[in-house]
Parts: C-alpha cells; structure tokens; sequence
C-alpha cells in the first residue's frame, strides 16, 4: 500500500470507512483531486463567517506577538488561561508539545519563544516533522465534554457523510477500530441536504438534552452548510466541545479543499502554505504536473491513472519500490518530460527511472521526441528504462534506438520489470 504524507490522513477516510477503496485509489486514481490543505485557523476563520462557533483567536509569528494576543485575550474574554497552539498541516501536536496552555501574557511569551522554530513530529508528520512558523493563541474554554464531528464524501455511495463519535479528542483511526459502536454515521442524498432529523440524530447520539443539544443541532446543521459552500473536501472538529455554560464550539478545526473547486474560491488559493507542502510537489505543480512523492527508490513517468497503479504495482513485484507517481496526462512535450526528469531527479532515493506510456491521446513519438530533448538538456546519469506501446510504438522506438543516449528500451511489463530489476542490482 503506498502512502504519501500529505495525503495519509485524507486515504485513512477511504480505507476506513469505506472499504470498497484503497489508500492508493483514493490518491491516485484521479491525481487531480488532490486536497489543498490549510491551517486550523484559517479553518476558523471561513467557519466562523457561516455561524459555527469557534474559539476567539489571534495569530502570532513571534514571541512579542503571542504576548500582545494573550494580553488582548485575557482583556476581552475574562478568560483565566490561554492557549498557544502551533499551526501546522498535521494533527496530534498535543502529544508533540504544540499545544500548551499559559496563564499569563509573559507566560505566553515564553512558551512562544520555544515553539516557534521548533520541528514538530507526530503521527501524520512523519519523521522529519513540521517547522512550526506560527501559532494560534485562543481563549481558554470551560469543557464539559469532547466529542468528534466530521464531514467527508463517501465515493462509494457518491454521497457526504456525517460522522459523530462520543470520544472526541481522540484519533478517530482508533475509534473506529476499537470502538465502532461510539461512531454513528449518517449518509446524506446531496438532492435534500442535511435534514433537521439527521442533525437531531446526530445530538440525540451525542446523548445531550436541552440546551446543549439545540445548540448542538445548529452546530452540525452550520458545518455542513459551510462544508457544502466552500467545496470542501473534509470539515472535521476534534474536539467539538460542550463547556459548562451549554455551548457548543469547535476547539480545533481541519478543513480540506478539493482543488478542482478551487476555480470557484480563488480567496481561498491565497491560503495556501507551501511551507507545509512537499517541495517537490510545489514544483511540479507549477507545470501543471500531477505528481505525489512516495518513499520509494524507482521513478516513474507515465500517462493516465491505471496504468500508474499498475506501474507501481510491476515496479513492488520488480523488487522496488516506487518514488513517486507522476502523471504527465495527454499533452506531453519535450517541457513537461524534462520537468518531470528533474522533479523525479531531484528525489535523492530514485535510484533508477521507468517512463511508461501507452499512446492513446498522446502519440508515442511524441513523447519520444519529448524524452530525447529533455535527455539532452539534463544529465540523465540514472538508468532510464522506456516502455512505449500504442499510436506510433515503432516509429518511437526507432528514435530512441537512433538518439544515441543511454536510454534502455523495454519489450512489454515483463520486460521492463525485469530491466528495473536489472538496473537497481547495479545501483
């Protein structure tokens, strides 16, 4: 199964509540639904302007900033603590030390002093972790409860989902391993919208009464509006809280976009942190390449989804593992090719490369010509293994065979696993 850190918690979706989809398929298969993840304050912010109810928050990039926001906090609010969170594209910073309470400006201070700049490592990070750049210094809540709330799409039934659980704080991965039964999920037909029985549902599986469980309905029924409005490809509040004073409000937030919305929400793009991004990922989006990093040891180059799976799948059986999946569509040229040779080159474990293509839309000959140019311009000190089948096949392999490069060229899957074996005994 092949994971890639910026999409890990989004495939967890996938495999989790809807077995009918892989990890894999639920990155891969249309690598153009791709999410544009964004900062828990920045979630805040657009939930708030739809009614949800969140936390008063200021944002701080030094440790002077941070005083100034409690001090202004602790005047506004009445509140006897803040807290200073850091603000980066992972959850479980808790557990990392990116979230601490202070019951002082100076206190805020500090504590900012020693956040900012400091590399986070939790479970959705990975190893290397996340430079924490900012924080969020919020108002301190009177909690009564926590519970969970989250609003996803369920592609096997082409329908959103709610989905409640009465442990919130928790990593909903393990609730809904350990204990299904705290985890009610409800569909909802994108015809009708979210009814006031399902959001009634929702807080009567909460088991809140009263003011609580009013204040709870119109919660749920205004994140799934603002989850509808803004295309939104996740909305989820862990923990959603009840305080001892009846409110409901969303002690931290997480909101995806799909990107093929974001033509519809242009103010959102400007959201976008590319600090928390895969560099190579930020590169490659830049000519329009689809390409997620995987942390593997073989490249792959290849046109359309399918045939990407099944490369990965050749290059596993092969003995590798691949790198990367990058997908140059039914337009290649000579600058999309030698692009994606120096995204793919520039991952320091690809070991070898295999371009794979099938022409259908794109001719052969022209991605070949594409290869040949690119090849020229960059120093190709890598194995390249070329496997070339459809429109135009033999007029391709004759170009390569004439270029004069050290291109090896490839008879079939077969054959080219085979040569991927040949060239990472090499390496």
């Amino acid at each position: 199964m092949y994971h890639n850190r910026n999409f890990r918690y989004n495939a967890f979706f996938a495999q989790s509540f809807f077995p009918l989809l892989d990890s894999v398929q639920s990155v891969v298969s249309n690598p153009r639904q791709k999410n544009m993840n964004i900062h828990e304050y920045q979630g805040k912010d657009i939930l708030r302007k739809f009614g949800v109810a969140v936390p008063k928050g200021i944002v701080a990039l030094s440790p002077d900033e941070a005083k100034q926001a409690a001090k202004q906090l602790f005047e506004e609010t009445g509140s006897s603590v803040v807290v200073v969170k850091a603000q980066i594209h992972a959850g479980g910073r808790g557990k990392a030390g990116g979230v601490k309470l202070a019951k002082s400006p100076e206190e805020a201070f500090a504590i900012a002093s020693e956040m900012i700049g400091l590399t986070l490592v939790t479970h959705q990070t990975g190893p290397e972790g996340k430079e924490v750049r900012r924080l969020l210094v919020e108002e301190g809540m009177n909690i009564e409860k926590e519970f969970y709330v989250g609003i996803t799409l369920d592609r096997s039934t082409s329908k959103n989902v709610l989905m409640i659980s009465t442990e919130g704080g928790m990593e909903i991965e393990k609730v809904a391993e350990e204990s299904p039964e705290r985890l009610l999920k409800i569909q909802i037909d994108p015809l009708f919208g979210m009814q006031g029985f399902q959001a009634r549902e929702a807080a009567f599986f909460l088991g809140l009464q009263g003011d609580q469980f009013r204040n709870a309905v119109n919660f749920i029924t205004a994140l799934y509006n603002a989850y509808t409005s803004i295309d939104a490809s996740l909305a989820e509040i862990n923990p959603l809280v009840i305080t001892k004073e009846g409110k409901v409000i969303a002690l931290d937030a997480k909101i995806n976009f799909d990107d093929n919305a974001l033509y519809r929400h242009k103010d959102f793009v400007e959201l976008r942190d590319i600090h928390e991004e895969d560099p190579f990922e930020v590169e490659a989006s830049k000519s329009n390449l689809n390409y997620v990093r995987l942390d593997g040891n073989v490249g792959c180059m290849v046109n359309g989804a399918g045939l990407a799976m099944g490369t990965m799948d050749m290059i596993q059986l092969a003995g590798g593992k691949p790198a990367n999946f990058l997908d140059v569509g039914g337009t290649a040229n000579a600058q999309t090719v030698e692009e994606g040779f120096k995204i793919i080159m520039s991952d320091k474990n690809v070991k070898a490369i295999l371009i794979n293509i099938f022409g259908g839309i794109v001719r052969c000959d022209r991605v070949a010509s594409g290869i040949i140019e690119a090849a020229k311009k960059i120093d190709l000190h890598l194995p390249v293994i070329v496997r070339l089948e459809g429109t135009n096949a033999p007029i391709a392999q004759k170009m390569l065979d004439e270029s004069g490069l050290n291109l090896i060229a490839a008879k079939g899957l077969r054959d080219a696993a085979q040569k991927v074996q040949e060239a990472l005994a090499i390496a």
